[in-house]
């Protein structure tokens, strides 16, 4: 019997390597990345399988932490196709960390304006997500300040989740970026000599420490009140939802409220390069935006699409005029703070 030489054995399994990634292509694969939950992309993902009528299968990871760890251990051999992430800072880091491409796409430049996407773009925004204010429902507040977080009126009353968590790192750096350095430690001490408990949570627990009697008004993102409010949500949800009202509100010098974004970015090894661009294509279309506004109940990049009604009743959003990018600088500055201050302590 003879046996074929170890040359002739590895150009066997190179072939049949060649021939399986092949075959995962012909098959109409993307393989996607996500630190997002699960439960909240879901909705698009089944909406673009339909829309493709099966042509593309979406193979989804869910990545809670070190998204940009993991994909640099893989490297070159990374499956990954598009990598999804919230918060501007995670967004460059991923650029930074050098596992993104830049992509080529007349419709992702056409729908999203420069400040919603990386100069070379490395990245996409896909939707926006504003930090509003969460108060007891009976109290007679129309508009708010971020910077009436910090008013002494408030000592005792206010709940918010650690500042180190990077949503509201994220409005830290907004802030420092409007008011410089210096502004914005005063006001973190403020707000930490006003917290009725320790910074610590998550932006539910906000509603449900104010339901509670623990504290009046917190910060926390806009979509968790239409989660709440979901018939779907379970009764502890919807009772915590019910109990509060939502207001948008506004830096003192700009009159804007602080966004940030979910997007994402095509890997740098994407072994379905083609049918990455066609994914995010999708989901910057108006069905896609569309869901995002509904099932998510984030605030959609595309004007022209409707917001669901229970963000909409937060009156009109007035972005600030500070680019995500220009706010992501201050990030680690940011994080200083908030340990220099002991927010979280």
């Amino acid at each position: 019997m003879k046996f074929a030489s170890p040359s002739l054995a590895l150009v066997a399994i190179c072939a049949a390597t060649v021939s399986l990634a092949n075959t995962a292509m012909a098959a109409g694969e993307v393989n996607l990345y996500t630190t997002r939950e699960p439960a909240l992309i879901q909705p698009l993902i089944d909406a673009f399988t339909k829309q493709q009528d099966g042509a593309i299968k979406v193979n989804t990871v869910f990545v809670k932490d070190g998204l940009l760890e993991r994909v640099k251990a893989e490297g070159a051999r990374s499956p990954a196709d598009v990598l999804m992430t919230v918060d501007i800072g995670n967004l460059v880091d991923l650029v930074d960390g050098g596992v993104t491409q830049p992509i080529k796409s007349a419709t992702l430049e056409s729908v999203l304006p420069a400040n919603l996407r990386d100069a070379q773009n490395h990245w996409f925004a896909l939707s926006l997500r504003d930090r509003v204010l969460y108060a007891d429902k009976n109290l007679p507040i129309t508009q708010f300040t971020y910077e009436e977080l910090a008013d002494p009126k408030w000592k005792g009353k206010v709940c918010i989740r650690a500042g180190q968590h990077p949503y509201n790192t994220a409005l830290i750096a907004a802030k420092i970026a409007n008011d410089g350095a210096a502004e914005a430690e005063q006001w973190l001490r403020g707000v930490k000599a006003n917290l009725a408990r320790k910074a610590a949570g998550g932006d539910r627990d906000v509603a449900r420490d104010i339901l509670g009697g623990i504290c009046d008004i917190g910060i926390a993102n806009s979509y968790y009140v239409g989660q709440m409010k979901n018939a779907a949500a379970g009764t502890d949800n919807r009772k915590w939802g019910d109990g509060i009202q939502a207001i948008r509100p506004t830096f003192a010098k700009t009159g804007g409220t602080h966004v940030n974004i979910s997007g994402a970015a095509v890997a740098k090894h994407a072994p379905n390069k083609s049918n990455a661009v066609t994914l995010l294509e999708y989901l910057v279309s108006e069905p896609a935006q569309a869901l995002y506004a509904r099932a998510n109940y984030e605030y959609p990049i595309r004007a022209n699409v409707q917001q669901d009604a229970v963000m909409s009743a937060m009156g009109p959003l007035k972005i600030d005029t500070l680019s995500v990018v220009e706010i992501a600088k201050y990030r680690k500055q940011a994080s200083q703070l908030v340990d220099k201050v002991g927010f979280d302590n």
